[in-house]
């Protein structure tokens, strides 16, 4: 089968499109027929090396956590899964990835893909669509008239965020630049900070009751976030490399979220999805030969905003 991977840790010029053996499944695992995978940054992340302590892989590596597929084949002692169905999946991170034409996973990580849009595009949705789900709902705690300031919504964990929130019944402020605030204001943003030109705290006229953190921001900037919070709200905070700020004085809680697979609430997602509550949305398709293209390409800062699916087919 064809694969993407790298030998090696470094620049997007260490990853590969060559031939490799296709896998077997062992027990507990299937065999997935990839339709597409998507890219994350935390795939650059692990192919400069910058993540071997908390992830680490095997090289060569495979990346590509994402998967969108059929499934091919079924290891000993899976049941609920049949040869033929559609499926999606969020991979262990330390495993081999799906940026391939075959990909194991662990059968208890996959669930129904939704049947409302084409399999391959259903591949964005497995990552950012459950750190969206987890940030707002199991760390924050999010309910019906609740205000929160989604910052760093253009990107695609923003636009899932967006969505679930506005569905849920809060207020949604949202900041985002002038390429994606558009698309941000389409997910249901109520208010929507364009961030490159106005001073977010200043433009933020009420207290909220959560912050989802989306953005690379300075420390200082996250801190000023807090500020935002009324007494007894929660700041979710996605950028690892930063710990989130607490102000115990007022009772606002910092967290970090660090996603994890979780087969029941993507299979949420994707129930959503078919009931028209959620779009998924793909900025671009590329095949897989051309995967070290687009890390070349996320390296350089030259992504489009939203999700890029990677397809074994032309």
């Amino acid at each position: 089968m064809k694969a993407v991977r790298f030998h090696q840790y470094g620049d997007p010029d260490v990853l590969r499109y060559e031939d490799a053996e296709q896998p077997v499944p062992s027990a507990g695992q299937v065999r997935v027929r990839v339709a597409a995978t998507s890219f994350n940054p935390v795939d650059a992340n692990i192919r400069a090396g910058f993540m071997q302590g908390p992830i680490p892989v095997t090289l060569p590596h495979t990346p590509g956590i994402d998967v969108a597929g059929t499934v091919d084949a079924l290891g000993e002692g899976v049941t609920g899964i049949q040869v033929g169905d559609q499926v999606i999946g969020f991979l262990p991170m330390e495993g081999p990835g799906a940026a391939a034409e075959y990909v194991l996973a662990p059968a208890e990580a996959l669930t129904p893909a939704p049947k409302s849009v084409a399999l391959s595009d259903a591949a964005a949705l497995p990552l950012v669509g459950l750190t969206a789900w987890q940030a707002l709902f199991e760390q924050a705690k999010l309910t019906t008239g609740q205000r929160v300031l989604i910052n760093g919504a253009g990107g695609a964990v923003g636009g899932y965020a967006v969505q679930l929130a506005k569905q849920a019944g809060a207020f949604v402020i949202a900041t985002a630049g002038p390429r994606s605030s558009r698309r941000v204001t389409a997910a249901g943003a109520d208010e929507v900070i364009d961030h490159t030109t106005a001073d977010v705290v200043a433009a933020v006229s009420r207290p909220v009751d959560v912050v989802l953190n989306l953005a690379p921001v300075e420390p200082a900037q996250l801190d000023a976030l807090l500020g935002l919070i009324r007494p007894g709200g929660v700041l979710v905070n996605t950028t690892v490399w930063m710990p989130a700020p607490t102000d115990e004085e007022r009772g606002v809680c910092g967290i970090d979220l660090f996603v994890r697979s979780d087969a029941e609430q993507l299979s949420h997602l994707a129930e959503l999805i078919d009931g028209g509550e959620l779009r998924i949305e793909v900025a671009r398709r590329v095949p897989l030969a051309e995967l070290p293209a687009l890390h070349a390409d996320a390296a350089a800062g030259a992504l489009p905003s939203g999700k890029v699916v990677v397809t074994p087919g032309a």
